[in-house]
């Protein structure tokens, strides 16, 4: 990478209106001059910029945490974003600030690099910030997974991507609210409510889906409410939030990132990926917390013992003599996709244009068709999974259990009972199913169900399509990506293609409480690879990214007004 910011590292990850002129078609965020410096707007700041900032003196650590729980504060109330802010962040932000100011935040860098076998130069050390999604911190914050059943657990140290962050020098700001048990409790409530955090909104249209399940952290990081944030996978929760709100999120292979003391699903399918505004951005953040972990046996199977270079990775012109398919037989049109489809077509000029040779109109085969759209395996394996990793790889290391759930029969017992569950007008349904199967993942059945996930996906499916047409990678509208890679454990990088045009008909999602999809709600297009391609997959999508540009093309109908020139000097 030839950038002196090659090795940026530590960056603020948060679990979690107005009216801007218009440039080219684009909007611009105006920058305040305070004693003749131009500040970054944070709601489209990057790494390299707060790193070039705070390394100047331009502002602090504490500058920056300052401003943005601000901002936090100014929407919060209208979205419901953030469950809780880190107490300890401006102590922290103040430690780093010393450290800057003495020389020893080079040492700290310097050791973490020793140990994550990457070559950093000395004088490279920069502190930035960012969100994590409320099922995967331990700290002083409440690790709840959005249930009251969780409230006052604690757990015997941090997650494994959270000790990574703290290591490489990022300042935790608070936790964003997550749809409750990511999406796996109902089979009627809404994208971003949990019975802990409430309803979250998007920040595009009134009362937005903001999607799921790592709802908060794609709503915060959307209005610069931190630099990025983490999310969780296990089909959509990272690559979904991050479309419609108009970011870009890596959904890593599994086992590229520990999911150590993560609430769990499956451990087949979850993964711990970053959501942020730029491709470079979300690439910074998955460089700080990729790599094995001795507690989760997955990211042994990493093929490298050296980190690839994700951000040297970010390439313009990476889908120079790239092969690229098409799987037409998964995207299937409903009612309202034709901005997205439309958005799509154009995309594949870009992509063409862009050096790379599009090979259309490739279908996975009958059987794996029928298996994804009309099949019963893949909810097997996660219900099988869930019954025994909730309990073996998240309950029983709890070191306090207040409410005494022990498995997955206690917690549903206290959903159940519990009034501010909201039960039963949100429904246990995908509990009931689950525990009804009868099996977890030791029984023979579930290793045949999950053997035809690996032949759907793979041989029959995407990897087949890959393998037998000699692919790069394949594309896809987002809508429609997440599914095949989900029962396999391949990744996917996401970024934003377009938005509803501004005549778009509102559809309301089936509680009617949520906007579904509406006018300036964003879409993303997918770029999907084999296991750990991440590297390719960060190169075409910034390739892709930097000749759209289509994130500045529409504006939040909310944006925070509090920016670091209205702190720094204050």
């Amino acid at each position: 990478m030839s950038t002196s910011l090659k090795s940026v590292l530590s960056l603020v990850v948060l679990a979690l209106a107005a009216i801007f002129p218009v440039v080219n078609g684009q909007y611009s965020y105006q920058t305040q001059i305070v004693n003749g410096k131009p500040f970054p707007s944070l709601i489209d700041v990057t790494t390299e910029e707060l790193a070039v900032g705070l390394e100047s003196g331009q502002f602090t650590s504490v500058d920056l945490v300052t401003a943005y729980i601000a901002r936090i504060h100014e929407v919060n109330a209208t979205l419901n974003v953030v469950t809780e802010i880190n107490p300890d962040a401006l102590s922290i932000a103040a430690e780093l600030d010393t450290e800057r100011a003495n020389g020893t935040a080079v040492a700290r860098v310097a050791d973490f690099n020793q140990r994550q076998h990457r070559d950093i130069g000395q004088d490279e050390h920069y502190w930035l910030v960012s969100h994590i999604r409320s099922n995967s911190e331990r700290s002083l914050l409440d690790m709840t997974a959005g249930s009251f059943a969780l409230l006052g657990a604690t757990l015997p140290r941090d997650s494994g991507v959270a000790a990574k962050l703290r290591a490489a020098g990022a300042i935790i700001l608070g936790k964003t609210n997550l749809s409750q048990w990511a999406n796996f409790r109902s089979d009627n409530s809404t994208n971003g409510w949990s019975a802990y955090g409430g309803q979250t909104y998007g920040a595009y249209y009134y009362h937005q889906d903001p999607s799921g399940s790592s709802s908060g952290s794609g709503v915060g990081t959307s209005i610069g409410l931190a630099l990025a944030a983490l999310g969780t996978e296990t089909s959509g929760s990272i690559l979904s939030p991050s479309e419609v709100n108009n970011l870009v999120g890596i959904k890593p292979t599994v086992g590229l990132t520990s999911r150590a003391l993560v609430v769990p699903i499956s451990q087949r399918q979850d993964t711990v990926g970053p959501m942020a505004r730029t491709v470079k951005d979300a690439a910074y953040l998955l460089q700080a917390i990729a790599g094995k972990d001795p507690n989760d046996n997955y990211t042994s199977a990493i093929p490298f013992d050296t980190l690839p270079d994700y951000v040297g990775a970010c390439n313009f012109s990476g889908l120079m003599g790239k092969r690229i398919g098409i799987p037409r037989n998964v995207i299937y049109q409903e009612q309202g996709d034709g901005p997205v489809l439309a958005a799509f077509e154009a995309a594949i000029t870009v992509i063409e244009k862009a050096g790379a040779t599009v090979i259309d109109n490739l279908n996975i085969t009958a059987y794996a068709l029928d298996q994804y759209f009309n099949g019963n395996a893949s909810g097997i394996v996660l219900d099988a999974d869930f019954v025994s990793d909730l309990p073996g790889e998240f309950l029983s290391k709890l070191v306090t259990n207040p409410n005494n759930v022990h498995n997955l029969e206690d917690v549903r017992n206290f959903t159940q009972h519990f009034e501010q569950e909201d039960y039963p007008d949100r429904d246990t349904a995908v509990w009931d199913q689950s525990l009804a199967l009868g099996f977890n993942n030791t029984d023979p059945r579930f290793w045949a169900a999950y053997q035809i996930n690996l032949e759907t996906a793979g041989p029959q499916g995407i990897l087949g399509l890959i393998a037998n047409h000699s692919l790069d990678a394949l594309i896809l509208p987002t809508d429609f990506s997440p599914g095949l890679p989900a029962l396999v454990g391949t990744p996917a990088v996401t970024v934003p293609m377009g938005f509803y045009p501004t005549n778009t008909t509102v559809v309301m999602n089936m509680r009617g409480s949520l906007v579904e999809t509406g006018p300036n709600i964003p879409f993303g297009i997918s770029f999907i690879g084999t296991a750990f391609s991440e590297a390719s997959l960060i190169s075409y999508a910034y390739a892709f990214e930097q000749r759209t540009m289509v994130r500045n093309q529409v504006q939040p109908f909310i944006v925070p007004n509090t920016e670091l020139s209205n702190v720094v000097g204050a």
